[in-house]
């Protein structure tokens, strides 16, 4: 079978370089529902960062891949009892909006002297389908997140809404941008802007957004 896979990134890529000066944008591959040959196909092009929604779904394909130089991205709703696994086996998560959380993310990582990347998630639209901070709790919760020992805070990532997008609204993205700057002159260790997937992320690197996460352009639709 012959997959367009490569065509698509590489277009992706090219509105990555329009807005990349400093070449610091990111490109996440999306590979929620994807097999392991399709996911191989892309590593054979020499793509190495992924990321998952479902905790078991990417486990199996993370040891089935069996490759540490892989860099694995948690995008999907934390789950107390799946905290274990996800810092067992990902990098990053992205998503993190809870003490609760946070602090069983830390005792984990602790447990396995590793330090984890970590992305706050606002819900920057107050959707009530999507899970994340109001973007006014974001500096008291930054500032919890920051003094645990085995949490490396990278910045923020959200989900504006369809609606945005389709209608092209840029204040979301904008707001969260400001944020993310404030945030970047406070902590050293924050570098990461995370909006933009396969319907929005030309507005997302319009505002400032320095990692996107993409799959269904790239994929197609998933079945």
């Amino acid at each position: 079978m012959d997959f367009p896979y490569k065509k698509n990134i590489l277009s992706i890529e090219q509105d990555i370089k329009d807005f990349d000066i400093d070449n610091k944008i990111r490109l996440i591959i999306v590979t929620k529902s994807q097999t392991i040959d399709q996911i191989n196909k892309v590593i054979g092009y020499g793509y190495k960062t992924f990321a998952e929604n479902y905790v078991d779904e990417a486990i199996k394909k993370i040891k089935q891949i069996n490759d540490d130089t892989n860099e694995w991205h948690f995008i999907g709703k934390i789950q107390s009892n799946k905290i274990k696994n996800i810092v067992e086996y990902f990098n990053w998560v992205q998503t993190i909006s809870s003490t609760k959380h946070a602090e069983k993310i830390n005792e984990e990582s602790k447990k396995r002297s590793k330090l984890i990347n970590a992305c706050i998630q606002i819900n920057i639209d107050n959707e009530h389908t999507k899970s994340g901070l109001d973007i006014s709790d974001i500096d008291d919760f930054a500032e919890y997140i920051t003094s645990l020992s085995n949490i490396k805070f990278r910045g923020i990532m959200a989900i504006p809404s369809k609606a945005n997008a389709l209608d092209a609204k840029e204040n979301s993205y904008a707001m969260l941008n400001s944020t993310y700057k404030k945030l970047r002159l406070k902590y050293n260790t924050v570098d990461t802007l995370s909006i933009g997937m396969s319907n929005d992320y030309k507005i997302a690197l319009k505002n400032g957004s320095n990692m996107i996460r993409i799959g269904t352009l790239i994929f197609g639709e998933r079945n």
